[in-house]
């Protein structure tokens, strides 16, 4: 396979996989789909994330996925 062909298998895979997130935390439903509002809202992170709040969210953020899907590692520990 060549060259471009794997970096864009990686880079289409990553993308799927944002998007999965998007899904996971329920964004698509609470938003009806909307792309305007979603698109929106990623605009209003990424502005957040600029301005002089921008490391006390990232830390915030962070820390709140990381809870996330450790509780969703539990869960799934304990289903089997």
């Amino acid at each position: 396979m060549r060259t471009w062909q794997v970096e864009r298998r990686k880079r289409t895979r990553h993308l799927i996989e944002l998007g999965g997130l998007v899904v996971k935390a329920g964004i698509v439903e609470l938003t009806n789909d909307d792309r305007a509002i979603i698109y929106g809202t990623m605009l209003w992170i990424a502005a957040k994330l600029r301005s002089h709040e921008g490391e006390r969210a990232r830390d915030q953020w962070a820390a709140k996925g990381k809870e996330a899907f450790d509780a969703e590692r539990h869960e799934e520990q304990n289903s089997q």
